[in-house]
């Protein structure tokens, strides 16, 4: 059972589908197409419609190399009244706050959010942990390497030091928000597809997913549209990437080999297809 600010989550009956809601005008995947609340609202009451199971909502693009910190007080401009018209419109609906500042984290909650989604796995503000630990809701934890402006010049893994490594630095996040108070029952823990790691460097880390189990805590999967699957989809698309409108069916393989390699949820943009495969892998753990 998942612990939220006001009910539980039950992650061992089948998996759930977070659907992706960007109020950015420079998301990566989705543009500016959001940007506006009454836009941004109608999307929210899709993906519900689709069979999200709980929506994560964003006020910043982090795309790598072209990250620009959006100060707190204008990514809250662009996602309060969106939580707040999506609950007035789908009362109990789940949402999370996809925030690594915690005065954005304590007013997301505030407005009837029950997730705190930090990338930084509260490492790039310093009052995230204890703020998480007072509002007593649900936390995502995802692994990064570095800041978004550095990714592209990290230094390279080997296939086998990927996992280990991120295995490693969620252990050490995750008993760093313990020891702050927030309870385990509370964290659910995320890889962290592409941030951070190289196109290449996510495969060994799909791969041996599984072994991020022995930490004991859910896992959430958000490999909706990566540009490493873009980059494996090249040669059938004649460019360095497939664009992000061919990665439909890439995202739905690698979405589906997430859920058999253990994750609890998974995080996409495209919320039918998403839930019909997670039904399919679900019927697949459940004749093992």
């Amino acid at each position: 059972m998942w612990r939220l600010r006001t009910r539980s989550v039950d992650l061992g009956q089948r998996t759930l589908v977070m659907g992706v809601l960007n109020v950015t005008p420079d998301s990566f995947s989705d543009g500016s197409r959001f940007f506006e609340p009454q836009a941004a609202t109608a999307q929210a009451l899709k993906l519900l419609d689709d069979g999200a199971d709980l929506l994560d909502i964003g006020g910043e693009s982090t795309r790598p190399g072209k990250y620009v910190e959006v100060a707190a007080e204008e990514e809250q401009r662009r996602v309060l009244p969106v939580i707040e018209a999506i609950l007035k419109e789908r009362p109990g609906t789940l949402t999370s706050i996809d925030t690594y500042k915690a005065s954005t984290a304590q007013l997301a909650i505030e407005a009837g959010a029950e997730i705190v989604n930090d990338i930084s796995a509260f490492a790039w503000d310093e009052a995230m942990a204890a703020t998480c630990a007072r509002l007593a809701c649900g936390v995502v934890l995802m692994h990064t390497r570095g800041r978004s402006a550095d990714w592209r010049n990290l230094p390279a893994l080997g296939k086998e030091e990927v996992t280990p490594l991120v295995h490693r630095e969620l252990a050490t996040s995750l008993g760093a928000a313990m020891a702050a108070g927030v309870d385990r029952n509370r964290i659910v823990l995320d890889p962290g597809y592409g941030f951070g790691k190289s196109f290449e460097e996510n495969y060994p880390l799909l791969a041996h997913q599984d072994e991020l189990r022995a930490l004991g805590q859910p896992l959430l999967a958000g490999i909706s549209r990566k540009s490493f699957l873009g980059r494996t989809l090249a040669g059938l698309h004649g460019g360095v990437d497939a664009p992000l409108a061919a990665r439909g069916n890439a995202t739905l393989a690698a979405t589906t080999a997430a859920i058999l390699a253990g994750a609890h949820i998974v995080r996409v943009h495209d919320v039918r297809p998403a839930v019909e495969a997670a039904r399919i892998a679900d019927a697949i753990l459940d004749a093992l």
